[in-house]
């Protein structure tokens, strides 16, 4: 990875996190597999 400059490293991890973010929250919505792992409080909270 030394072909990637920091400015690429770093802009290409901003949108990773953006991705899992937006991912996580597709999640809770649509009510996923790491939603239904949650405990049942916890799922009862994020409804």
């Amino acid at each position: 990875m030394k072909w990637i400059t920091a400015k690429k490293k770093k802009t290409l991890f901003v949108l990773l996190l953006l991705l899992l973010f937006i991912a996580g929250l597709l999640d809770i919505v649509y009510e996923g597999l790491l939603f239904q792992s949650l405990p049942k409080n916890a799922q009862a909270y994020l409804k």
